[in-house]
C-alpha cells in the first residue's frame, strides 16, 4: 500500500481572511497535487515565499519617524524653523500602538504591514519549506538524489533560515553571543504539521542562531543555479544565499566570514564591486514613480540579489498620513545636513534626486517616499477597482552588501579597507550616472565626491545636526561589541549611509536594535516622550495576540514587559499558527513512488 503524507498550510489571504471550515478535511485526497517528481518539488517552492513585508514596522518602531501632530521643524531647512503641528489621522488604529512602542492589539492577522501578517507570513513559508524538505527526503529515498532536487532542498533550507532569521531579528533581541542565552528566541520550526495551534517553546535567541547557522550551512552546500534559469531573482540564487550567508554572520559577530562571503559576490577588485552595485543610469528615461520603481526592482540589475513580491500599503502609509518620514526625521534619512561635504546647492544627495528617492506629495510637511517602494495594485476587477496592493521586497542588494562588509571590516580594525568599501559604495553611484547627469551635478559642483579625509573630519567631529554622529559608540558594548574610539569616524559614516541606503525598508530597526541606540518617539500635541533604550523588550515587536496562549491578553508594564493574564513560563509558548488561517492555498501530498 502506498504511503500518504499529508500537510496543511496556512496563508493569509491577500484582502482579508476566512473561518477555518471542516470541508477541507472531507474533500478527496485525489483532487490534492501529488508531489511525486522534482518539477513538483521545484514548483511548491514557487509558492514558498513569504507574502509579508516587514518594512512598515521597522520604520514606524525606529527613529525614521515622526508623529506630524507632535510640534516639529519643517522637513526642508530652507524653510522658516518655526514650530508646526499637522492634524493627520493614522492609516490604521494599530500605528498609534506600535509608534508608542506598544503591542498592536488592534491588528489582526489579516491586517496589511501587522506584527500578524508578519508573524504568519514567515511561518506559513516555513510551513512550505518543511513540506518541500519532507517530500525531498521520501523521493530521495526512491531514487538517487538528483542535481535539481539537491538544489531544491538547498532552496528549502536557506529560505527556512531566512524566515527565521527575519522572525528573531524583529520579534526578539539583537544577538549579543553567549548572553543571547537570556534572550527569549523564536520557535524553531522543522516538521510538518497536520493540527492548528500546536504550541512551541521559544527558546532563546542563541539557540534560534545556532538552529539558523545549521540550515544556512545545509543550504550553502546544495544551492546552485540550476533551477531557475528564468527569474532566478525571485528565488535563492547562488548570490543571494552568499549575502544571506554575510548579514547573517554580520549579527553573529562573525567578521572574516561576512567577508568571505560577501567578496564571493562582489570580488575583491573595484570593477567587479561596482557593477554588482547600484547602477544610476538605469534612471535616464523615467518620468513617473512607476517607472523609476520599475528600474528599481529590475530582477535583471545587477544590484537587485533577491527579490521577494509582497502584500503591502507599505506606500499610501507613508505619506499623507500621521507618521511620516518628515521634519527632522526626514533631514536625518535624506542626509539634509547643511555642513555635508558630499553635497553643494541641494538639500539631499544627487542619487536621490537622479534614482527619484524623495518623492512626497503637495508639500514635504505630508512626508517623503521613496520609488523603491512604490505600490504594484494588481486588478481582480478593473471596473470594480478592486484587487491587491504590491510592493516588491529587495530582501538582498549589492549596496547593502557592500556596507555590510564595509562594517565587518571596520571591526576587525581594517580601517583603510573599510574606508575603501565606503567610498565605493559612494563614489561608484556617482560614476555610473549618465554623461548627461554627470554633467549636470558632478561637472558643476552639486555631487562631490568621497574622500577618506571627508570621513576622518566630517565624521569624526561632534555635529548637533547630523544624529548619525555619536560622540563615542559605548552603546554597542551592551550588545556585546566593542568599538574603539579610532573607529568611530568610520563607523559614523557608515551609520549615515546605512540610514540613507535602507530607507523605507526596514532595516534602520534592525540597526538599533544591534548597535544598542535609543530611539525616543514624540507623541501628541505635548510632544510626549516615548523612549526605548538598548535591549529594551519594548523594540521587539511583540507577537502577535492571536498567537499567544489562550486567556492572555498582552499588555505591557512601564518597562515594557508583557504582564497580563500570563507567568513569564506560558509567555515563553506560542503557535506559530492560529485558528484565524485558512487552509487553501496549499493542498499537497507527498506521493511514493
Amino acid at each position: 500500500m502506498k504511503a500518504r503524507y499529508y500537510i496543511y498550510l496556512s496563508a493569509i489571504a491577500m484582502m482579508g481572511l476566512t473561518s477555518c471550515s471542516d470541508s477541507f478535511l472531507d474533500h478527496n485526497p485525489d483532487e490534492r497535487v501529488d508531489i511525486d517528481n522534482a518539477t513538483k518539488v521545484v514548483q511548491l517552492l514557487n509558492s514558498a515565499y513569504p507574502d509579508c513585508n516587514p518594512s512598515w514596522l521597522g520604520e514606524i518602531y525606529s527613529d525614521n519617524l515622526i508623529d506630524n501632530m507632535a510640534p516639529h521643524i519643517p522637513s526642508n531647512p530652507n524653510d522658516k524653523e518655526v514650530l508646526a503641528h499637522y492634524n493627520y489621522s493614522q492609516f490604521s488604529l494599530e500605528d498609534n500602538q506600535s509608534f508608542r512602542f506598544e503591542p498592536a492589539t488592534q491588528a489582526t492577522f489579516s491586517s496589511y504591514d501587522s506584527p500578524g501578517q508578519l508573524w504568519g507570513g514567515y511561518y506559513n513559508s516555513i510551513a512550505y519549506c518543511n513540506f518541500a524538505l519532507d517530500a525531498i527526503q521520501q523521493l530521495e529515498a526512491k531514487d538517487s538524489l538528483s542535481e535539481s532536487l539537491r538544489a531544491a532542498r538547498g532552496e528549502a533550507e536557506l529560505l527556512r533560515a531566512y524566515d527565521h532569521f527575519m522572525l528573531v531579528s524583529y520579534f526578539s533581541s539583537a544577538y549579543r553571543g553567549e548572553a543571547s542565552k537570556q534572550d527569549i528566541g523564536v520557535p524553531y520550526v522543522t516538521e510538518t504539521e497536520n493540527v492548528v495551534n500546536k504550541q512551541y517553546d521559544r527558546g532563546n535567541v542563541y539557540d534560534t542562531y545556532q538552529k539558523i547557522q545549521q540550515d544556512l550551512e545545509a543550504g550553502l552546500a546544495d544551492i546552485s543555479d540550476l533551477n531557475y534559469k528564468t527569474a532566478p531573482k525571485y528565488h535563492f540564487n547562488v548570490n543571494a544565499a552568499n549575502a544571506f550567508a554575510a548579514r547573517f554572520y554580520l549579527f553573529k559577530h562573525d567578521y572574516e566570514k561576512v567577508i568571505e562571503y560577501a567578496d564571493k559576490v562582489l570580488g575583491t577588485d573595484s570593477a567587479t564591486t561596482q557593477r554588482m552595485t547600484m547602477d544610476y543610469s538605469v534612471f535616464a528615461g523615467c518620468a513617473s514613480g512607476d517607472d523609476y520603481s520599475t528600474a528599481w526592482q529590475n530582477p535583471s540589475l545587477n544590484n537587485n540579489l533577491l527579490l521577494i513580491p509582497t502584500g503591502s500599503f507599505l506606500t499610501r502609509r507613508v505619506l499623507g498620513y500621521r507618521y511620516s518620514c518628515a521634519g527632522p526625521a526626514a533631514r536625518q534619512v535624506y542626509m539634509m545636513h547643511s555642513d555635508l561635504p558630499l553635497k553643494s546647492g541641494y538639500i539631499c544627495p544627487v542619487q536621490a534626486l537622479v534614482g527619484g528617492m524623495t518623492f512626497s506629495s503637495s508639500s514635504s510637511d505630508y512626508g517623503f517616499f521613496s520609488s523603491k517602494i512604490y505600490e504594484k495594485f494588481q486588478y481582480t476587477n478593473k471596473i470594480a477597482g478592486i484587487g491587491f496592493p504590491h510592493v516588491i521586497y529587495r530582501a538582498f542588494t549589492g549596496s547593502e552588501l557592500l556596507l555590510e562588509r564595509a562594517e565587518a571590516k571596520i571591526m576587525l580594525g581594517r580601517y583603510d579597507d573599510a574606508a575603501n568599501d565606503l567610498m565605493a559604495y559612494w563614489n561608484d553611484g556617482l560614476n555610473s550616472f549618465t554623461a548627461a547627469d554627470k554633467a549636470a551635478y558632478i561637472a558643476t559642483g552639486y555631487g562631490r565626491y568621497l574622500t577618506k579625509a571627508m570621513i576622518l573630519n566630517y565624521y569624526g567631529t561632534h555635529n548637533d545636526d547630523n544624529t548619525a554622529i555619536l560622540d563615542d559608540w559605548s552603546c554597542a558594548q551592551k550588545m556585546g561589541i566593542n568599538i574603539p574610539a579610532e573607529a568611530k569616524p568610520y563607523m559614523n559614516c557608515l551609520n549615515d549611509f546605512r540610514r540613507f541606503e535602507n530607507m523605507f525598508e526596514g532595516m534602520r530597526l534592525l540597526d538599533i536594535k544591534r548597535w544598542g541606540l535609543t530611539v525616543t518617539h514624540e507623541v501628541g500635541l505635548e510632544s510626549t516622550p516615548y523612549t526605548a533604550k538598548a535591549l529594551s523588550p519594548k523594540l521587539n515587536i511583540e507577537v502577535p495576540w492571536e498567537s499567544i496562549q489562550a486567556g492572555m491578553q498582552s499588555s505591557r508594564d512601564s518597562n515594557g514587559v508583557v504582564v497580563t493574564g500570563a507567568t513569564s513560563e506560558e509567555r515563553a509558548k506560542v503557535s506559530p499558527l492560529t485558528e484565524n488561517f485558512t487552509f487553501d492555498r496549499a493542498k499537497f501530498v507527498i506521493k511514493s513512488k
